[in-house]
């Protein structure tokens, strides 16, 4: 008897799938399509053979929609532009701040071709790529001098690396912080070289606690602000003016981490009176000040050294710096950020502008997007409820604000799967689900993003339609 081949054994639908040519014939000209078209088929038919798959055999009609999706979505932007309705405005996961309107202009303009970078446009000759942002940061914080880097936890690297390696580094255990992606303080002073020194304990720490460790071991002193979290109760923290007064003696820097980019003391109306600026910290005696670019200061992702000309020289010409130095678009984003703080910063710089709205403008906003979303889809509820917004990527922590949301009750879609619908859809919209329902608060939307909001829930399926 002859032996029978896999062919005989396989379900009869197999040869009605459609042919590769047959499809390709219904799809647009790309080069990914005839793999696309080859990987669909061979599902399928392991879908037939294994029998997971009931009901007619697709055609080539059918296989060339499916490929056509799938090219539509390998199509879309890597980073698509969102909507953020999560009532976080700094949101780490969403990229942070929003820029203003001159630093999108800047980047453009960098995009589309040359820039002055390195270079000195009067002599020719070369040029530090940062000493155009030099002026402004001087004068935003009243700094000596200053330099950039790529992110703030870079900031932070250099100055220990170029200034206490292989030194002791005094540090309050209440600060021994750690950030998202589990980055810790202790790690990033061991990658430095230089040596943890723990003053203090968790809740409570002296002047004169520093006081007692100082040595002539000692390379600098370290003050970081406990950006995602607060210590309250029983609790004490010296002021940098102590430490300065203590460090001066000594002859040591003092290093002050203010996480967030708050340049100058804030008003009353931003709610951020517990943040720490640049500009108080220098005064109070700090020898440098770090801080992120993409946090309150508005711009984009940058680490900013501040603070006395010869540190700041030193951290430059460490070898470290080269490795961690900001390109020219991260660099014209921020120069034209650091210019709108000079003009109108609650006015120009999205994430300032937010925090000074009052709640009674947050939910005047929030009507009004009730009532257009209402008005478009009758059939689906739209309830404006209290909320409470912040500023998110640890500042102002835990110190939420009143702030107003859209709950939304769509037709036969339960709020996680809504959720999920509208993150993943053409238009992707950011909220959050509290009590069984989607929310969209209002406190991180920016202009425009309402009609991006009508856009996503058209896509929806109604009452009546197909899943």
């Amino acid at each position: 008897m002859a032996a029978m081949s896999p062919d005989d054994a396989s379900p009869p639908q197999l040869r009605d799938l459609p042919a590769v040519d047959a499809v390709l014939k219904r799809l647009p000209a790309d080069a990914r399509a005839a793999d696309l078209v080859r990987s669909e088929l061979d599902a399928l038919r392991e879908a037939l053979r294994t029998g997971r798959h009931s009901g007619a055999v697709p055609d080539e009609r059918v296989v060339a929609e499916r490929v056509g999706e799938r090219l539509s979505r390998a199509d879309r932007p890597a980073y698509p532009r969102v909507v953020n309705a999560t009532g976080v405005f700094l949101h780490t996961g969403l990229g942070r701040a929003a820029l203003p309107r001159a630093a999108r202009e800047a980047l453009l303009e960098q995009a589309s071709g040359f820039t002055v970078l390195e270079v000195d446009p009067e002599t020719g000759g070369r040029k530090d790529r940062e000493s155009r942002l030099l002026d402004d940061l001087c004068a935003l914080t009243g700094a000596e001098s200053a330099t950039v880097v790529n992110n703030n936890a870079g900031a932070l690297l250099l100055a220990l690396t170029a200034l206490a390696q292989t030194k002791d580094v005094l540090v309050s255990r209440g600060q021994l912080i750690e950030i998202g992606g589990g980055f810790r303080l202790p790690d990033l002073l061991a990658q430095s070289g230089a040596r943890l020194v723990e003053v203090g304990t968790t809740n409570r720490t002296y002047a004169s606690d520093f006081d007692a460790r100082l040595t002539w071991e000692t390379g600098m002193l370290l003050v970081m602000h406990t950006s995602n979290y607060r210590v309250v109760g029983f609790t004490a923290e010296p002021s940098v003016a102590e430490l300065a007064t203590l460090a001066r003696v000594q002859g040591v820097p003092v290093l002050v981490d203010v996480g967030s980019g708050v340049l100058a003391p804030p008003p009353p109306t931003l709610g951020l009176d517990h943040e720490p600026d640049v500009r108080t910290a220098l005064r109070d005696g700090a020898d440098l000040v770090c801080f992120s670019g993409d946090k309150l200061l508005g711009g984009p992702q940058a680490g900013v050294l501040v603070g006395r000309a010869d540190l700041v020289r030193r951290c430059r010409r460490h070898p470290l710096f080269r490795a961690l130095r900001p390109d020219r678009l991260a660099l014209a984003a921020l120069s034209a950020t650091l210019a709108a703080h000079r003009r109108a910063p609650l006015d120009e710089i999205p994430v300032l502008a937010a925090l000074a709205r009052t709640p009674e403008t947050r939910r005047a906003h929030a009507e009004r997007l009730a009532a257009a979303l209402g008005a478009r889809f009758p059939l689906a509820k739209f309830d404006v409820v209290a909320s409470e917004g912040a500023a998110g990527s640890g500042s102002a922590p835990a110190r939420p604000l009143a702030s107003w949301a859209v709950e939304v009750t769509w037709p036969r879609l339960a709020a996680g799967e809504l959720a999920h619908r509208l993150r993943t859809g053409d238009v992707p919209v950011f909220g959050r689900v509290a009590d069984d329902r989607l929310r969209l608060d209002v406190f991180a939307l920016l202009d425009g993003d309402e009609a991006q909001i009508a856009l996503a829930f058209a896509a929806l399926p109604r009452d009546g339609d197909g899943p």
